[in-house]
């Protein structure tokens, strides 16, 4: 009994040696495997909106996620922050420019008809 089932475990190990090695059936060893990479990529043809951020994911790396990934996202999204509030800072003033003159036409226009 004892013998076969050292007979057993020596099956056992040749078996997944030869499976792991790749024991004369196609290129032979496994194939490295491909670093995961970033997949969700953020879009370059459009601003970034609320859906994109919520389904980024970054992929995982030995010591948690890769940094060059997340930096890259960190500063794209910088990015389109600052080009945002300049933006509104931008519409905020022309806003402000034309309100102002507008209420200095209307404020003429009292005059005039204060005038008459």
């Amino acid at each position: 009994m004892f013998l076969f089932l050292v007979v057993a475990l020596a099956v056992v190990v040749a078996a997944v040696t030869l499976a792991v090695v790749g024991g004369g059936e196609g290129d032979g060893p496994l194939p490295e495997a491909a670093p995961e990479r970033l997949q969700d990529l953020l879009p370059l043809d459009r601003p970034i909106d609320r859906v994109d951020i919520e389904t980024l994911r970054f992929p995982l790396a030995a010591r948690g996620y890769r940094m060059s990934d997340v930096d890259d996202a960190l500063s794209r999204l910088g990015a389109e922050l600052a080009e945002r509030d300049a933006r509104i800072a931008d519409l905020e003033s022309a806003l402000a420019g034309a309100q102002a003159s507008a209420g200095h036409v209307s404020m003429e226009k009292h005059a005039e008809e204060d005038q008459r």
